[in-house]
């Protein structure tokens, strides 16, 4: 029985010893007999080069054009007649659209045109009375006395005729006049009946299921979007209206394309709040920011892009300049607390001490330190140090 105990006691010290030498052999072993050869395996190098690092604000938006027009049924005019143009079609300015149901217009005006013809008859024929009028007065008035009898009587009498008839042909202009005034109102709603296209560009929808109302309808029965290029718009924080300004630089990238980008320059901020929201990241626990309507020209060409796409906007506030710049992984600190890289000179580590200037999301700006097109480590770790000779690396773009 002891026996068997005693083998159970060996095997089990045998199997710690086993384990114990194979972490010793993994783990401590490694590093004693590598030291820095070790971590030289895996070091990253990268030539140092020129970086934009203009600082960039992110706003979202949504693809717009240029001008639309939207087209109402007007229920005073009635019925929609005959539709002239249909969707995706190309229309210019004043082109028609669709007529209404002009029948009882067209006899309004036809009636008008005729009343004011009557008129017009009715005129000329009492100003040749009027004529006529004039001239036998002269005849009378040159044989008061004869043998024909007139007297000075009958010119008077005559005189007094002539005076009636030009005031009835004064009351008849008035009449002609007022005749025409009603025509060119009718000509007016005649001419409203066929409704025409404000803008240059697209036919984008028609829609001949609507029907009129007293109240008119919500929904528009033709839309057209303009030719020109289309624009962003979009809201702002009131903190960033202070930094944005007109006529800079702006990356458009549209949510429906991956790795696709389109330039564009800040149009216009307005200077009149569109309402309010809660934005955490500035009110630091949810207070209310004022946002404020932008819009962003687009200078690229936007044939692919469409009404309604959803971009995000990256905008330039800080300029076009380039500086040297380092990843950001590739600094790290000394025992004293200041800001150093690793270069690689002739297979030896040169620690550098650097002073950093502004920053992006991906590389940090190096104002004093290092020269352009330097090797410089990009994965550095504690075992590193100046002078530190170095057989292998591999160089990263």
């Amino acid at each position: 029985m002891k026996k068997k105990v005693w083998i159970w006691l060996l095997s089990i010290i045998g199997l710690l010893v086993i384990i114990a030498a194979l972490i010793y052999y993994f783990m401590v072993k490694p590093n004693e007999d590598f030291g820095d050869e070790f971590f030289e395996e895996g070091m990253v190098v990268q030539r140092i080069s020129e970086q934009s690092l203009g600082e960039s604000i992110l706003v979202t938006g949504q693809v717009i054009p240029e001008e639309e027009q939207k087209v109402f049924l007007d229920p005073e005019n009635g019925e929609v007649f005959e539709y002239l143009v249909e969707e995706n079609q190309k229309v210019t300015v004043d082109e028609p659209l669709f007529k209404y149901d002009s029948s009882k217009i067209d006899a309004e005006y036809n009636k008008a045109v005729r009343a004011r013809d009557l008129t017009s008859n009715r005129l000329s024929l009492e100003q040749k009375e009027v004529a006529d009028m004039g001239k036998r007065i002269t005849d009378m008035k040159k044989k008061i006395g004869g043998e024909d009898g007139y007297t000075q009587e009958d010119v008077i009498m005559l005189e007094k005729e002539k005076v009636q008839s030009q005031m009835a042909i004064e009351n008849t202009k008035d009449e002609l006049s007022s005749a025409q005034e009603s025509i060119n109102e009718l000509s007016e709603v005649k001419k409203s009946m066929t409704v025409v296209s404000k803008i240059e560009g697209t036919v984008v929808k028609v829609n001949k299921n609507i029907e009129p109302s007293e109240t008119g309808s919500s929904m528009p029965v033709i839309h057209i979007i303009s030719s020109e290029p289309f624009k962003v718009i979009g809201t702002m924080s009131e903190f960033d209206t202070v930094k944005i300004q007109p006529n800079q630089a702006v990356v458009i990238r549209p949510k429906v394309f991956k790795d696709r980008e389109w330039n564009g320059v800040v149009e216009s901020i307005s200077q009149f709040p569109e309402g309010e929201g809660e934005m955490d990241e500035y009110g630091g626990g949810g207070g209310n920011v004022t946002m404020y309507p932008f819009k962003v020209a687009i200078t690229d060409d936007t044939s692919e892009l469409r009404q309604g796409f959803h971009v995000s906007l990256e905008v330039n506030i800080s300029g076009d300049g380039t500086i040297l710049a380092v990843p950001h992984m590739a600094l790290t600190y000394d025992e004293e607390g200041q800001e150093i890289v690793y270069v690689l000179v002739e297979e030896k580590l040169e620690k550098r001490v650097v002073q950093t200037g502004e920053m992006n999301d991906e590389f940090v700006g190096i104002v004093e330190g290092v020269a352009d097109g330097e090797l410089i480590v990009i994965n550095p770790n504690e075992s590193m140090h100046d002078g530190m000779e170095v057989t292998s690396y591999d160089e990263v773009e």
